[in-house]
C-alpha cells in the first residue's frame, strides 16, 4: 500500500528501526526484533475511539475508604486445580492470558471450563482457528452440553466486539489472540501492533462491562509467550500450561496474578474424555518408584501452600570424555553443579571422574533450595551404589561449607510424607532446635551437615543365584 514501509520492532521494549539488528540498542535484548509494517497516518474521523480502562464513567478521584468490594467477585471454573492457580476462581472483570505449546490441551481445557461456567453464566467462545463443526466435534467427545454457550468463529476484532455488545456475555474466551486482527491496523494478524491493539480492546471491554475475558496465547520456539512483552503487563493474570505432549500429565502455573499467589500450581491428566484434575499429585509422582535401587531419593517440595512428594533420580557413571557430562532434567543446573562441588570438597567424592545425570520424575521442576539434601543423597547413593531406604525422604538446604540449613514449613512437609507411608524423615537440625515437633508414624532424623547423611545409606541386597 502507498505510504507503508517495513520496519522492525523490538518485542521487549517496542523500539523501532528500519533494519533488522541482532541486539536491541535500547534494552540490550538479543534476537528480539520482529518484522512489522509502519501504519499509514489515519484521518481524524477514522481514529478508533479509546475507552477508559476503569469503566466507571467518572474521572474524579474517589477516597479509598469509600470503595466497596462487590459481593460476587469470583466464579469457580469447575476445576478446583485451576481455581487454586487463579487464587480461588475467575475474578469478575479480569483478563487472563493462558499460554502453552501447540497441542498441549489449551482449547480442550477451555471447552470444559466454558461448559461448567455455562451452567450459571453466559459464555461466548470466540474461535479464530477452528470452524463451528470442528468445535462441535470436540465438544461431543468431551461431553459438553453447551448450555448458555455461544460460539463465534470470527477473526475480525470489530465484528467480535459488536457481537459481545449484543450478546452481553459474562465470560468471553478468545482462542487465540494471535489470530485476531483490527481493520484500523495495517499490519498482519499476529504482529506486535495487532496483538497489542486487539488485547487492549478486549481489556477495555472487560473493565467497562464487568465481564471476564480469557485470552489464549501462543509460545515461540524458546518457550516464552509470543507477541510483545507488554502484553503480559496489560493482563491481570498470566497462566503457563506446561507438560510433555508424549506424557499425559499437565501442569498449570501462574507467572503473574494480580488477585492471588504466583506460587500455586495445578496438576491435570489428559485422557480420552478430556482433562481431569489430579487431586493428589504426590501419589501420582511416586507411582512406579523402584524398590531397593540406588540413585533415587524422595523429597517434599512446596508449590505455594501445597506440599508435593517427588522422586529425584541420579545416575553416576564413569566418563569416557575429557570433561565429564552434567545433564539435569527438572532441577536447576547451576544448583546441581554447586552441590557436586560441595560433595567433592567436603566428602572427597570423585564426581569429577564420572558423568552425572539427574532426572525429576513426572515432569515436575524443583527450583526450591530445600531439595538440596535429597539431591545430594541421590548422587551419593548412585556413586557408592548404596541404597537410600524406600521409606525415607529428605528435606534441607546445603551451604558451601556442607552445613544443612533450615527450611520453611517443615511440619507441613513431614505430615504429607507420613500420610503417604514414609516412616523416616531427614530434616535440618536447626528447624527442630527452633520449633520442635513430633509426627505420629514418622521418625525425624536431624542432621547438621552433609557428613551425617552417609550412615543413612545401606548396602545393596545380595542377589541369590
Amino acid at each position: 500500500m502507498k505510504g507503508l514501509k517495513t520496519i522492525y520492532v523490538c518485542s521487549e521494549c517496542q523500539y523501532k528501526t528500519s533494519k533488522w539488528m541482532g541486539k536491541c540498542p535500547n534494552c540490550d535484548a538479543w534476537n528480539s526484533f520482529v518484522e512489522d509494517v509502519e501504519e499509514a497516518p489515519a484521518a481524524p474521523a477514522a481514529t478508533p475511539k479509546r475507552t477508559s480502562l476503569v469503566g466507571s464513567g467518572s474521572h474524579k478521584a474517589v477516597p479509598f475508604s469509600e470503595l466497596e468490594i462487590p459481593q460476587y467477585m469470583r466464579e469457580t471454573t469447575g476445576l478446583s486445580e485451576l481455581d487454586r492457580v487463579l487464587g480461588g476462581g475467575l475474578v469478575t472483570g479480569s483478563v487472563v492470558l493462558l499460554a502453552g505449546e501447540p497441542g498441549i490441551g489449551k482449547s480442550t481445557l477451555l471447552m470444559q471450563v466454558s461448559d461448567t461456567l455455562g451452567k450459571t453464566k453466559r459464555v461466548l467462545y470466540v474461535s479464530g482457528e477452528e470452524s463451528g463443526g470442528q468445535l462441535k466435534l470436540r465438544a461431543s467427545r468431551l461431553g459438553t452440553k453447551g448450555k448458555n454457550l455461544l460460539i463465534l468463529t470470527e477473526t475480525n476484532l470489530e465484528t467480535i466486539l459488536s457481537e459481545m455488545e449484543k450478546a452481553k456475555p459474562d465470560v468471553t474466551i478468545v482462542d487465540s489472540i494471535q489470530t485476531i486482527y483490527a481493520q484500523s491496523v495495517a499490519s498482519a494478524p499476529g504482529s506486535v501492533t495487532q496483538v497489542k491493539e486487539c488485547a487492549l480492546s478486549f481489556i477495555n471491554k472487560a473493565k467497562n462491562d464487568g465481564s471476564s475475558v480469557i485470552l489464549v496465547g501462543h509460545v515461540n520456539k524458546e518457550g516464552s509467550i509470543a507477541g510483545p512483552k507488554v502484553l503480559e503487563h496489560m493482563v491481570d493474570a498470566v497462566l503457563s500450561f506446561e507438560g510433555e505432549r508424549q506424557q499425559s500429565y499437565r501442569i498449570i502455573r501462574a507467572i503473574k496474578n494480580r488477585y492471588g499467589s504466583t506460587n500455586e500450581i495445578g496438576v491435570f491428566e489428559m485422557g480420552d474424555e478430556g482433562i481431569t484434575e489430579v487431586e493428589n499429585p504426590s501419589e501420582l509422582l511416586l507411582a512406579g518408584r523402584p524398590k531397593n535401587t540406588s540413585g533415587n531419593c524422595a523429597v517434599c517440595t512446596l508449590e505455594g501452600t501445597r506440599p508435593i512428594l517427588a522422586e529425584i533420580q541420579a545416575l553416576v557413571t564413569p566418563t569416557t570424555f575429557p570433561a565429564p557430562r552434567r545433564t539435569v532434567n527438572g532441577a536447576d543446573y547451576n544448583r546441581t553443579c554447586l552441590i557436586l562441588a560441595v560433595l567433592e570438597k567436603r566428602l572427597g567424592l570423585k564426581f569429577y571422574q564420572n558423568d552425572v545425570y539427574i532426572n525429576v520424575v513426572g515432569g515436575l521442576r524443583l527450583d526450591e533450595p530445600a531439595t538440596d539434601l535429597a539431591l545430594a543423597l541421590a548422587m551419593i547413593s548412585s556413586l557408592s551404589d548404596r541404597i537410600v531406604p524406600d521409606d525415607l525422604f529428605a528435606v534441607g538446604e546445603l551451604g558451601l561449607a556442607g552445613e544443612c540449613r533450615s527450611v520453611a514449613n517443615l511440619e507441613q512437609r513431614v505430615k504429607e510424607a507420613a500420610r503417604l507411608g514414609f516412616t523416616k524423615a531427614v530434616v535440618p537440625a536447626k528447624n527442630l532446635e527452633k520449633h520442635p515437633f513430633a509426627c505420629k508414624g514418622i521418625t525425624l532424623v536431624p542432621v547438621h551437615s552433609v557428613f551425617e547423611i552417609l550412615p543413612l545409606l545401606k548396602a545393596q541386597p545380595k542377589v541369590e543365584e
